[in-house]
């Protein structure tokens, strides 16, 4: 007998989606029925959009677009109160020499520091993440995970990074894998949920496309591709295929959602390219923070010295920049 997923429905589903969640079988059912990817095809396609050139008098528009994207994010057992201000103060003004620079979209933290960040943080429109869920492994048990995202919550954290449990993924648990982020998204309250798959770990695409339904299904608001703790980390395949799911998703739903990238993504190059991916896959009203980020701790270095280079004509050395941490 095939028990009933426990916790609370996802609400809002198209019927047929709606059904699938039903329980553990109807569940693997739809996910082992998604089509399967073409890997030849998806990386022939990455590549040719990693080939794509941003015209120069567009360059200007997608630096800025891409500095207002970034989560400038710290995730170190070295953290301090101090170290989180500091991120605060450059995410809140990331050149103190050129006032214009747009402040970046949220700063990310581990729970016991959220609250500094959003004291540092107040009153600058700039989103505190919390990572939860026993980052990045996500190996303990529920009650403690919901538990952390409480702690990240009360903090005042506006959003949530959690990590899905891929062992039970992989073992095709892919009920408790729903609850969990069922449970974790009714514990954000207000705050938005973006799911950490850990893509490194899943092994083939075709656990990325289920990996990033199964999240979508389960309420997640925003797709992410890694922790930063795993290699490889995002990479322009995968985040097409997740990409192209949230397409898929707005069209079966009329909801959109997020797609986060996160690890390894580290010059203005790579930037340009992920967002030519986002304009040529899900459609260019995805190029806003609301619907896509860049996990990154480098990447803002870089593109604020290119920023420079566009306006004065004079690359920027790395000297006249403060790079992150």
């Amino acid at each position: 007998m095939v028990e009933p997923l426990d916790g609370p429905r996802t609400g809002a589903l198209p019927p047929e989606l709606a059904e699938v969640t039903r329980d553990e079988r109807s569940l693997r059912r739809f996910l082992h029925g998604l089509p399967g990817v073409d890997q030849v095809g998806l990386e022939q396609r990455a590549a040719g959009l990693a080939t794509r050139s941003i015209k120069k008098d567009a360059k200007a528009w997608a630096i800025d677009t891409a500095i207002g994207m970034v989560d400038l994010t710290t995730l170190e057992g070295a953290d301090t109160e101090g170290k989180v201000r500091a991120l605060a103060a450059k995410a809140r003004r990331p050149d103190a020499e050129h006032p214009d620079v747009p402040p970046v979209a949220a700063v990310c933290v581990y729970p016991d520091l959220a609250a500094t960040a959003v004291a540092a943080l107040a009153g600058s429109g700039v989103g505190v993440a919390s990572v939860a869920t026993a980052f990045p492994s996500g190996r303990s048990a529920r009650r403690v995970k919901l538990d952390e995202v409480a702690l990240a919550v009360s903090a005042g954290a506006s959003e949530v990074d959690m990590v899905i449990d891929r062992g039970a993924f992989l073992s095709r648990r892919y009920g408790q894998v729903f609850e969990e982020v069922q449970q974790v998204k009714a514990a954000c309250g207000d705050a938005h949920l973006k799911v950490i798959l850990e893509t490194g770990e899943l092994a083939t695409y075709d656990n990325v496309r289920r990996a990033s339904w199964l999240a979508l299904l389960a309420g997640g608001d925003f797709i992410k591709t890694s922790t930063g703790k795993v290699s490889p980390a995002a990479t322009l395949p995968v985040t097409t295929l997740m990409l192209q799911a949230v397409r898929d998703w707005r069209d079966r739903t009329g909801e959109p959602r997020g797609v986060k990238p996160a690890g390894g993504i580290r010059t203005t190059k790579d930037a340009m390219r992920y967002l030519v991916a986002v304009r040529e896959v899900a459609g260019p009203e995805w190029l806003t923070p609301a619907l896509f980020r860049f996990g990154a701790s480098s990447l803002l270095g870089d593109l604020l010295m290119q920023r420079r280079t566009q306006r004065t004509g004079h690359y920027a050395a790395a000297h006249h920049v403060a790079v992150d941490a």
